[in-house]
């Protein structure tokens, strides 16, 4: 009976063990991004980089937070945040009131510059020009938003991500593109054959910010601390220098 007993022991420890293993697994946060939206998020050389995912990084490394990155659709990002698949989201989000109805938001980390893209020898000079062409937009982001009430006269022509969206520009699908600042400048420099131009750009009050699941306030307060730490120290800036030299850097940004 005391062999029986030790042994019923050791197989309890065993499996204690092994549940300790499942929770330290458990304990890495699966974050959401995309693969094909550089400067802010992107695949390179097998690792998830950018601006948004290189600033997640260095708030976690001052949380202790583990973080796994996996590539989505933008459009089926948040609902994917909501249903528990993701623990966050990264892409360079843009905060808005529909947005909040379904996850909630970090401290605002950069706000929103958008463009107006086409190919050289466009006629369109600004937002006016729009009106009767086909324009791509990414679904559901701020750019289908600001087509849809600033130009109703214009065709939306609504794509999943930034790849197929650029693609339909350079093959003449679509007469111009509404996207990220960023993003509109390093197609110009990355696809020089394609003849692409910035026709116009503008900045808006719109902020960017991490999603989490609603009501996941202790995971949100880890994210804003590690936040305002990469701010103060430094970090934020640089990261905003390397991957968005050219974009404004919001009052408060500086460390």
């Amino acid at each position: 009976m005391k062999k029986l007993i030790v042994t019923v022991l050791a197989a309890a420890l065993t499996l204690t063990a092994c549940g300790g293993g499942s929770e330290s697994a458990s304990s890495t946060l699966r974050v959401g991004t995309l693969s094909d939206a550089p400067p802010n998020v992107y695949l390179k050389d097998g690792n998830y980089t950018g601006f948004d995912n290189e600033l997640l990084k260095a708030i976690a490394a001052k949380q202790n937070l583990k973080l796994e990155f996996a590539s989505t659709d933008f459009s089926a990002l948040l609902g994917q945040v909501a249903s528990g698949r993701f623990d966050i989201a990264s892409s360079a989000i843009a905060q808005t009131d529909e947005r909040k109805k379904t996850v909630d938001f970090s401290a605002a980390y950069d706000f929103e510059t958008m463009s107006i893209q086409a190919k050289q020898g466009t006629p369109v000079t600004d937002e006016k020009g729009l009106a009767g062409k086909r324009v791509a937009v990414i679904q559901a982001t701020v750019g289908d938003h600001w087509l849809t009430s600033t130009v109703p006269a214009a065709q939306a022509v609504r794509f999943p991500d930034y790849a197929a969206a650029l693609t339909a520009l350079k093959t003449g699908a679509v007469d111009a593109y509404i996207l990220d600042q960023s993003i509109a400048e390093k197609n110009v420099t990355d696809n020089p054959d394609a003849k692409l131009v910035v026709v116009k750009s503008f900045v808006t009050d719109v902020p960017h910010g991490f999603a989490v699941k609603k009501g996941n306030a202790e995971l949100l307060g880890k994210v804003n601390d590690g936040l305002k730490q990469v701010i103060s120290d430094g970090t934020w800036l640089k990261l905003h220098q390397q991957f968005l030299p050219t974009a404004p850097v919001p009052a408060g940004f500086q460390g």
